[in-house]
């Protein structure tokens, strides 16, 4: 067994049963760990499953209680309304087993209409210099419910951050392993399935993404990036009233976020310049 899948849920556990029912017929047969994100009444009892129980909602900071319980080198990540495509666990494996200097694998992820979603369409299509030998374009982003990753390159980047919460908080963590690094890949033909639950707050989820594209400026980028950055989401929030929330959530944050800035290096920002 070389990978683990880990699963973060709260608070949907019809959603969650249905993925783990997919999970179990995989021909792989992976170990999965469920993080319970603080879910009221509680955790879900699963039998026969490992399950983490958080005292409180971590966001998607709670993937790293799985990860760090987890005994294989690789692990998959999914989310409770995602589950991954039959044979994809195993070709993660045999890429991660071949090019032992990538240290993420973003997969495509397929929506409910059968088309991928945007976001593979740009990895797809991304603008990063290529490197021969390579299993797919160079990315600096990945789906987090579409991502295999190397666990000691997971651990060792920080994993995922623990104010961001659900919702981009996947390009910190892009930006630290590429920065430590690793190289992170798309492949096309590594499928994971989402069919985004309709308890979704899709309101919220804006005002947490400009939070996060925020936050994640000031963290990371360069001075200069960092300002111009602040202007392109201010311009991007226009009149939509939950984005102007997130600017208001990120600007409330902001100083624990500066405190603990540490700007990539310059070819990391050279590449996220690049990416626009």
């Amino acid at each position: 067994m070389r990978v683990t899948v880990v699963i973060i849920t709260r608070d949907r556990s019809d959603d969650l049963r249905r993925t783990l029912d997919r999970l179990a017929a995989l021909p792989e047969r992976p170990e999965v760990i469920v993080v319970d994100n603080g879910s009221s009444p509680g955790a879900p009892d699963l039998p026969g499953l490992r399950v983490i129980a958080l005292d409180e909602d971590c966001g998607a900071a709670g993937r790293t209680a799985g990860v760090l319980a987890a005994s294989t080198p690789y692990i998959a990540f999914c989310d409770d309304d995602s589950w991954w495509e039959p044979g994809a666990l195993d070709q993660a494996a045999d890429l991660l087993d071949a090019h032992p200097d990538v240290g993420l694998l973003a997969a495509t992820v397929v929506l409910p209409d059968g088309r991928p979603d945007p976001t593979c369409e740009a990895m797809a299509a991304s603008p990063l210099p290529r490197r021969a030998g390579l299993p797919g374009p160079r990315v600096l982003g990945f789906i987090a419910c579409g991502a295999v990753v190397r666990r000691n390159a997971y651990l060792a980047a920080g994993g995922f951050h623990p104010r961001w919460g659900v919702g981009g908080e996947e390009q910190p963590l892009a930006a630290s392993l590429a920065d430590c690094g690793w190289e992170l890949v798309h492949v096309p033909s590594l499928i994971a399935h989402h069919h985004p639950s309709g308890t979704r707050d899709r309101s919220a989820r804006r005002a947490v993404e400009t939070r996060n594209d925020l936050w994640f400026a000031w963290l990371r980028r360069p001075a200069l990036s960092a300002v111009r950055a602040t202007f392109s989401e201010l311009a991007r929030a226009g009149v939509d009233r939950h984005r102007w929330a997130g600017v208001l959530q990120a600007a409330a944050g902001a100083r624990g976020i500066l405190r603990d800035r540490r700007p990539v290096g310059p070819r990391v920002e050279a590449e996220l310049r690049a990416l626009g």
